[in-house]
């Protein structure tokens, strides 16, 4: 026998156990609907005198993986979720949770308001909300605490952990492991339980030592950057050990309510959704990727072997293959000790790292390409050099196999040109560490075949990256931006600001490192040969400042050589140069330009609306593919402040009117031959 509360959950009977079945495809989502549904099976267990416990189970492939985030910008629909909790908490009858695919956030929440929580194997749970700006709102700060204690409660809370089920029996966190049936399983449990209760919120917060508490804080906070909801969090689970439960409950959603009106939860809530966004391609529909086992990866440089543990580490075969002995040795020498250091450090288990290393075979005999699916291409970034390796790939891979290259802004499709195949020519930009950064460009060519540009989407997602699709154009989406981020803040120091000005304005709007710090980090003379080879179709009218190439002329390659726009010395810290100062304002005396005073107010502003001007052109152009893709390359690959959304939400904020405006005025600063897009391109909702 069976009920509908709602089309959303149902309630089924086992004997004397009710089984109220959640069934909102396609991750259960905690909605107002499922809620509703949930309170009006709660209220038929609790009036049918012939059940006696209950089973709260997901349908298809997960429990509730979290709250439908769409609500969180709105007025919360009734009932609400501490309101469904309390009904199970207040109901004489046990409710048993049965956990499988993923319990995140509200579907974890429910979970600790049950009386016992039944794991399937693979199950992952955990609470993951402050990575959106706002705190657990249900019950999450205050019953999790009870568990595990305050600092492993601050650590798993402030980091939005992921637990899977194995370290989640072990601390406390589920009761069992169903080794087949879960249902089944969690059936039985509450058939034992019940007439019996066993209340999370009754527990007593076990003692932890002061210091214990404030040194979890303190690595909470520095992990967090001070974020409020970080703060938020912290105050709300200490809490839980100095308050009595009902007083805390309500100190949670009080902040929870605060956090998820801010600015800083709709800007993080935009990004999840962009994330969501960039997955879909029409045009691609239909397109199956191409099976892909075996990956063969061409230069074994920095790049290369980042690739090659990426590959490794997701269970692909790779070969690796350098012309240079030498080189090709020192590349296995690195792969090797990478997953040395993660042994070391217990990050991996030995016998997992060494299946990897029994997957990765080194090479010089070029001829190991034909066993790949999947050609990756990392040599020097020289259109030249790029172009006779592919030849020789052309002559070497199998048929059917995709061939791809990590240029990072070079022309994909004369790349393609040097083979007899462009349809299987893909661009895929990693960006370094390759094994490390999530970001990656997936770029097409004029040529591509839809099933080539599908697999290098699946094989991305399965490397754990996020993959943009991108055009072919000069630096596809994450570098042209970059470089119109750079240009600007050149533009800024030529007109009277220091570099040293320009990256303390940036980094304290939430950059992860100012710009001229990073160009000394990453070598000044990257982007110099890139402005080298450009010359030749530079627009003549087009305003350039001359400073970078006037250090790089003068030997200041950055860190490397110990001096670029700073001066290094012990530990690499960047310390002002008179010499660089000196250099600046001749630069400026030649082009005339008396140096005025710039605002940190001015620097943001300007790099910001360069930024959108240039995201603009990039949509206008089609080379990105969403306009929530500029936002996803800003955070994921550039240091831009996740909590800022990035450029095209913040143009959105400012609406068609401001924005055009300023970009008028972005046209006169940035002087002849700049390029102004239309600011109405970023602004409709994608999303």
């Amino acid at each position: 026998m069976a009920s509908n509360p709602t089309a959303q959950v149902r309630l089924e009977r086992d004997g004397d156990v009710a089984i109220i079945w959640i069934d909102n495809p396609p991750i259960n989502a905690g909605s107002a609907v499922v809620r509703a549904g949930l309170l009006k099976a709660i209220d038929e267990v609790v009036l049918d005198e012939r059940i006696a416990a209950a089973v709260l189970i997901g349908a298809g492939t997960t429990f509730i993986a979290g709250s439908d985030i769409r609500e969180f910008g709105q007025p919360l629909a009734e009932p609400q979720l501490p309101t469904v909790i309390a009904a199970i908490e207040a109901c004489p009858k046990p409710f048993v949770a049965a956990l499988h695919g993923a319990a995140l956030g509200g579907g974890f929440e429910l979970a600790l308001g049950c009386d016992a929580r039944i794991a399937a194997p693979e199950t992952v749970v955990g609470l993951p909300e402050v990575t959106l700006g706002i705190i657990p709102g249900a019950g999450g700060t205050q019953r999790l605490p009870r568990l595990v204690g305050v600092p492993r409660a601050i650590a798993m809370v402030c980091s939005g952990e992921r637990v899977k089920s194995a370290a989640a029996l072990t601390a406390g966190l589920v009761d069992q492991i169903a080794a087949s049936d879960l249902c089944a399983a969690a059936v039985a449990h509450a058939r034992n339980l019940a007439g019996r209760k066993q209340r999370v919120r009754e527990l007593t917060v076990p003692a932890s030592e002061t210091q214990a508490v404030a040194d979890a804080a303190a690595v909470a906070l520095k992990a967090g950057k001070n974020r409020p909801a970080v703060v938020a969090a912290i105050e709300s689970i200490r809490a839980s050990a100095l308050q009595d439960f009902d007083t805390a409950l309500a100190g949670e959603r009080a902040a929870f309510q605060q956090l998820r009106t801010s600015r800083e939860a709709s800007a993080l809530r935009h990004q999840f959704f962009a994330e969501r966004e960039s997955a879909k391609h029409p045009e691609l529909v239909g397109a199956a990727p191409r099976a892909v086992q075996t990956l063969a990866v061409i230069g074994a440089g920095t790049m290369g072997t980042g690739i090659a543990i990426a590959a490794l580490d997701a269970g692909y075969n790779v070969r690796l293959l350098e012309q240079d002995g030498a080189a090709l040795d020192r590349g296995d020498a690195r792969i090797r000790e990478h997953y040395a250091a993660r042994v070391s450090a217990r990050k991996m288990a030995s016998d997992v790292a060494q299946s990897r290393q029994d997957r990765l075979r080194i090479s010089l005999q070029w001829n190991d390409i034909a066993a790949a699916d999947l050609v990756i291409e990392a040599v020097f970034e020289d259109l030249v050099v790029k172009r006779e390796v592919f030849a020789r790939i052309d002559g070497l891979a199998r048929p059917g196999a995709v061939l791809a290259s990590n240029t990072s802004y070079l022309d994909l499709d004369a790349i393609a040109a040097a083979t007899s195949r462009p349809q299987d020519v893909i661009g895929l930009h990693f960006f370094s560490p390759a094994n490390v950064m999530r970001l990656m460009e997936v770029v097409r060519g004029q040529a591509t075949a839809p099933d080539a540009l599908a697999t290098g989407l699946a094989v991305a997602k399965k490397l754990g990256k996020l993959p943009l699709l991108t055009g072919n154009a000069f630096g596809f989406v994450g570098n042209r931006l970059y470089a119109a981020y750079r240009r600007q803040c050149e533009f800024l120091v030529e007109e009277g600001a220091w570099p040293e000005q320009v990256d303390a304005a940036l980094q304290h709007f939430g950059f992860a490192m100012g710009p001229f710090a990073v160009a000394d980090l990453s070598g000044l003379d990257i982007a110099w040969r890139m402005r080298q080879a450009q010359a030749g179709t530079r627009d003549p009218a087009a305003r350039y400042v001359h400073i970078a190439d006037r250090l790089c002329e003068a030997g200041r390659l950055g860190r490397k050589t110990g001096a670029g726009y700073y001066r290094y010395a012990e530990g690499n810290k960047p310390m002002v140069d008179a010499a660089v100062h000196a250099l600046i304002e001749q630069a400026r005396a030649e082009k005339g330009i008396t140096p005025r005073i710039i605002s940190d107010e001015e620097i943001v502003r300007r790099v910001l609306l360069a930024l959108a001007n240039e995201a603009s052109l990039l949509l206008a152009e089609g080379v990105a593919s969403h306009a929530t893709d500029v936002d996803l390359a800003l955070v994921n690959g550039y240091g831009f402040p996740r909590w800022e959304g990035g450029v095209v939400f913040w143009a959105r904020e400012r609406g068609e009117v401001a924005l055009s405006a300023d970009f008028a005025w972005l046209a006169e600063i940035s002087g002849p031959g700049s390029r102004i897009g239309d600011p109405r391109v970023l602004l409709p909702s994608e999303s």
